[in-house]
């Protein structure tokens, strides 16, 4: 099988690693990719936004599966380019990723759905929003309404913080505060059925403690020893089907991943958000666990063929992943810094690369996540400090990584 991936990440990385090692995979495409996805894939230059630059590309590499990585491609109608020009495709439609595009309308959706989540209003004037923050109270949650990259959103007991960022950002929906341990599942789907994977965790705050902005993500482990046995069947029960059939009653048949970032509430799980892709960092560690190979299993998402499909499997033991930013991350990330010791060798780690490009022999930052490093082992410690041990060994100007990913599952 000829797989394409679109993207830049380190979400990207993890799939074409995992489709790399896959015996029913021939070629692995990625585009544009970057530095350390080049050892695993072959690269194509490509605006992943442009739906025919990325349907000519499939079409020229005769690929028999592509498979979108970020949000952007998702809402600008790519799957269905790709789509109509025949090919399988592993990503919602244009319609169906408006899940993540529109903070409003995945609102609509779960209340129509009857799906477990916070109260809020969608908000564009500054009054409505002052009066829902009156409404809900402290802390406050203001959600940027469209797409930010996982750092749209403003947690906060100031009201003045939450009125600037409401602001900022124009259309809002702010919401009621979800107190508890969060955690993301990943549903795979057909548009008619759904299969869960396993769930993880994620640190979206930029420094130790949960203190500092949103992030894109700095750290994930999974599994989740803490996490109730039954957590993923009674999210696929309560939440994913419900939506997949809500939008499959609206014309929208929902093909790929859904995303349901959950807080564990002392009245059961409730959605925090959802997202219309894999999540990143968390797609690094779940990936690293499953067992059954990817290809097929994202062909029968594609091909609607996912009933079929038998049950998954996973490896024994744990993964921890650590994201190694750069200087300035989140607010202007510097880039072009030199990164050293990518190829010192780390018993049970790897490094996936996120923002990086080749400058001659040297690889350099190229975002603001600039690497994941993965630490495997029989259980969550043993895989938090292999992860740490190999942190230890990258060496990039100005970077600043947590130091607590995993700690309180110990």
């Amino acid at each position: 099988m000829r797989v394409l991936v679109i993207g830049t990440g380190g979400r990207e990385h993890a799939l074409c690693r995992s489709l790399a090692a896959d015996p029913q995979v021939t070629e692995v495409h990625c585009a544009p990719g970057n530095a350390g996805i080049a050892q695993v894939a072959t690269l194509h230059p490509v605006v992943p936004t442009d739906p025919a630059a990325v349907t000519e590309l499939a079409e020229r590499l005769r690929a028999e599966l592509v498979v979108i990585g970020p949000e952007a491609p998702l809402v600008a109608g790519v799957a269905d380019a790709v789509r109509q020009a025949g090919i399988p495709c592993f990503g919602p439609s244009r319609q169906a990723a408006q899940i993540e595009g529109s903070k409003s309308f995945a609102k609509d959706v779960m209340v129509a759905a009857g799906v477990p989540t916070g109260r809020s209003h969608s908000c564009v004037t500054p009054e409505e929003v002052a009066a829902a923050l009156d409404e809900f109270g402290t802390p406050y949650v203001v959600k940027d309404d469209g797409l930010a990259a996982g750092k749209g959103v403003v947690v906060t007991d100031d009201r003045e913080e939450a009125l600037r960022h409401a602001a900022a950002c124009g259309r809002v929906v702010v919401e009621e505060f979800l107190d508890g341990p969060e955690v993301s599942l990943f549903a795979l789907c057909d548009g008619a059925t759904a299969v869960a994977l396993q769930p993880a965790q994620d640190h979206k705050r930029a420094y130790d403690d949960d203190q500092g902005p949103n992030t894109g993500g700095m750290g994930a482990y999974t599994p989740l020893p803490w996490a109730p046995d039954d957590l993923a069947d009674q999210v696929m029960a309560e939440t994913v089907i419900p939506t997949v059939t809500e939008l499959a009653r609206r014309g929208m048949p929902y093909t790929g991943v859904l995303y349901v970032g959950l807080a564990l509430t002392s009245k059961g799980p409730k959605v925090i958000e959802f997202n219309a892709r894999f999540g990143d960092p968390e797609t690094q560690v779940v990936l690293d666990r499953l067992q059954t190979p990817l290809a097929g299993l994202l062909l029968a998402c594609a091909n609607g063929t996912l009933d079929r499909f038998g049950p998954l499997s996973y490896r024994d033991g744990a993964a921890v992943t650590v994201v190694i930013a750069a200087e300035n991350y989140p607010a202007d990330p510097v880039k072009g810094d030199v990164i050293e010791g990518l190829s010192d060798p780390v018993e049970d780690a790897y490094v996936l690369h996120s923002g990086t490009a080749p400058d001659g022999d040297r690889i350099v930052s190229n975002g603001g996540r600039v690497l994941s490093v993965v630490g495997t082992g029989p259980d969550v410690p043993a895989a938090r400090a292999a992860a740490y041990e190999a942190v230890e060994h990258i060496r990039l100007r100005g970077s600043h990584h947590r130091t607590d990913i995993a700690g309180r599952a110990l």
